[in-house]
């Protein structure tokens, strides 16, 4: 493993990502839209708001990066948010059961899941059901987070009951212990292997036992720059949006 890995380090440093962007001069608006996405969407969503930054260079977006089920906690608790990325329906349903959203959710991209493991793949894992075996170290997200559920149903699927040796916060917390040689093992999602380079080696989940993770935004009930907050929607929406996801390997909704 390289020192200084980009992926590497994303997954040490603090989950606030600050990049400048915004959208113009219109009344009301304030200086800063702050954007609540699961932690997944850190890379494209960096790129996404210093894209936007084209079109407001006078307005900061704050990127807060977490487990889904983390960020839609702190929403529910008060923390300020303008806008709510998922990395799965359920989460954002417990947005909008509890009134807390402003716009009705829209899905704005794809993930696939993807068996992560150490670079070369040296233990020669080449299906889900290789994850049952006991002598590996398995590691997946918690059962509350979305990629967590997304393993849990990838494992019924596969007719299999492996025990995870630990759980972890978010698909990015997985794959740093791969590649740290932490664990042997991990399901992530496709973009994260992608970002991660030569850092960590991918195995393709068949399409009969994957599950392909929906995300959804939305703006909050409570945002400090609604405007601000459906402008970048729209943004995360348009062609260009959805061209700086497919560079990081999401797919169309």
């Amino acid at each position: 493993m390289r020192a200084g890995h980009p992926l590497l380090m994303s997954a040490v440093v603090a989950a606030v990502v600050m990049v400048t962007t915004g959208c113009g001069s219109r009344s009301g608006r304030a200086d800063e839209i702050v954007v609540f996405a699961a932690a997944s969407l850190t890379g494209a969503f960096s790129d996404l708001g210093a894209a936007f930054t084209e079109i407001d260079p006078d307005t900061t977006v704050t990127v807060n990066v977490a487990a889904s089920s983390e960020l839609v906690a702190q929403i529910l608790d008060g923390a300020p948010a303008d806008v709510f990325a998922s990395a799965d329906p359920a989460t954002m349903t417990r947005l909008t059961d509890a009134g807390a959203h402003a716009t009705e959710p829209v899905v704005f991209a794809r993930n696939d899941s993807m068996i992560v493991v150490a670079a070369g793949n040296p233990l020669g894992i080449t299906a889900v059901d290789d994850l049952a075996n006991d002598d590996l170290v398995l590691v997946v997200c918690t059962p509350d987070a979305p990629c967590g559920r997304y393993a849990a149903g990838i494992f019924d699927r596969a007719g299999i009951a492996p025990t995870p040796d630990s759980y972890e916060a978010n698909p990015r917390a997985v794959l740093n212990k791969v590649a740290l040689g932490e664990a042997d093992a991990g399901i992530v999602y496709t973009t994260d292997v992608r970002a991660a380079g030569d850092a960590v080696s991918g195995v393709v989940i068949p399409d009969d036992v994957n599950i392909v993770a929906e995300y959804p935004i939305a703006v909050t009930a409570e945002a400090p720059d609604p405007d601000g907050a459906r402008a970048f929607v729209d943004f995360v929406l348009s062609p260009t949006g959805q061209d700086i996801l497919a560079a990081h390997g999401f797919t169309s909704p």
